[in-house]
């Protein structure tokens, strides 16, 4: 099944309404999101539509292998994230769900008084 792919603006629409997240640019042209200052989504602005989400190691492992979209995280720690070609052969209401499980982990290891819930 194709979908038709969610757009920069959307992704960076959705990421911008979780709570207390702050975007920047790094490295010249990728798009950070994040909270309490920890990245949860990297964004490259260049080429094709993609995203670094942070993910629990064995559900990295898990979409890897379910979905051919989901690769180990490009400049990342593989381990702990995953890089998400952002080409229809997911639905949107996928990714946002997985946006939002990075968002959790990361904000779950912040201390506790910066976890503003």
């Amino acid at each position: 099944m194709y979908f038709c792919p969610m757009d920069i603006e959307e992704l960076t629409t959705y990421c911008q309404s979780l709570q207390h997240v702050t975007t920047e640019i790094l490295w010249g042209d990728v798009l950070v999101f994040k909270v309490g200052g920890k990245m949860f989504c990297l964004v490259p602005m260049d080429g094709e539509l993609k995203m670094n989400l942070k993910c629990d190691p064995e559900e990295a492992l898990e979409l890897r292998e379910r979905f051919n979209a989901v690769l180990p995280g490009h400049h990342m720690n593989k381990k702990h994230w995953n890089t998400v070609l952002i080409d229809g052969s997911v639905s949107d209401n996928m990714l946002r769900i997985w946006i939002e499980k990075s968002y959790r982990l990361v904000k779950s290891k912040l201390p506790k008084n910066a976890r503003k819930d």
